[in-house]
């Protein structure tokens, strides 16, 4: 455990002070917002899709290094997937965070963020992307509060 708490470390604090998908896809063919009132983050999630399959992803705002950290890799790990698979995915990493899941079901890279279990409150910042996300990717550009 205390390796997979390393990697966390290590892998979080990498993506939020050098974060390789901060920007704007442009063009998109959809756009969230989402806020965290709680803490104040607040951020804009870019997607292109082709037939249904997520060609890129960018993010962009304000947060704290988990939120940051959690957009960053979402945009990585999303490349290439199908929406269905994009929600499936939400889902598990979603339950990886609030329930006592297994690690092997999501890719190591989103895995790390398994510890933030131990602290309710910031589940809302590694989620707020991906709640976004979904609600871009459903159509709904409104502002997503998580």
């Amino acid at each position: 455990m205390s390796n997979l708490r390393e990697l966390y470390l290590e892998m979080v604090t990498d993506h939020a002070k050098n974060p390789r998908n901060r920007g704007k896809v442009d063009p998109c063919s959809h756009i969230g917002t989402g806020h965290n009132p709680l803490c104040g983050d607040k951020l804009v999630v870019t997607v292109l899709t082709n037939k249904d399959v997520i060609e890129d992803v960018k993010f962009d705002g304000e947060g704290c290094a988990i939120s940051t950290a959690s957009a960053d890799l979402m945009a990585e790990v999303l490349v290439g997937k199908t929406i269905k698979e994009t929600k499936i995915l939400f889902d598990t990493f979603h339950g990886l965070l609030t329930e006592d899941s297994n690690t092997d079901s999501v890719p190591r890279k989103l895995a790390v963020f398994s510890g933030v279990r131990e602290f309710p409150m910031r589940v809302k910042c590694a989620t707020l992307a991906w709640h976004t996300i979904i609600s871009a990717l459903d159509g709904n550009e409104g502002a997503t509060t998580e």
